[in-house]
């Protein structure tokens, strides 16, 4: 094993370990929506992982290359896809509009409103 090797392991661990610390001590109502804001943070791993790819010179510096930015994809990508699951659970049901008799009947004159009239006013009184 090369010095550089070993260098690359040693802040590859440290940075796991740091990582694993600091996700550990967030509350878990807190987890998703700090990751729908963390996404764009994680493309940093992607891109750590693509300058390991430029300097490997050997077979297992290619496999951790391809490893690495494997796993920071499948982050990335996984961290959009919860975040839409989460953020479609908090939307709203839409309501069908009502029918246009309906609309008359509740405007008490027979007729629908008029576009920028509101169902209280008649013509041009107030």
């Amino acid at each position: 094993m090369t010095t550089e090797l070993l260098t690359d392991i040693t802040i590859f661990v440290l940075a796991l370990l740091v990582g694993f610390e600091v996700i550990s001590k967030v509350p878990a109502t807190l987890h998703t929506p700090l990751m729908s804001a963390a996404n764009s943070i994680h493309g940093i791993v992607l891109a750590g992982a693509m300058l390991i790819a430029v300097t490997a010179h050997d077979t297992l510096g290619y496999i951790l290359a391809f490893v690495a930015a494997a796993f920071a994809a499948m982050n990335v990508v996984g961290g959009y896809v919860v975040t839409g699951r989460m953020l479609k659970m908090f939307r709203r049901s839409r309501t069908p509009a009502p029918a246009a008799d309906t609309v008359a009947a509740v405007s008490g004159n027979g007729q629908a409103p008029a576009a920028g009239q509101q169902a209280g006013q008649r013509g041009g009184q107030a």
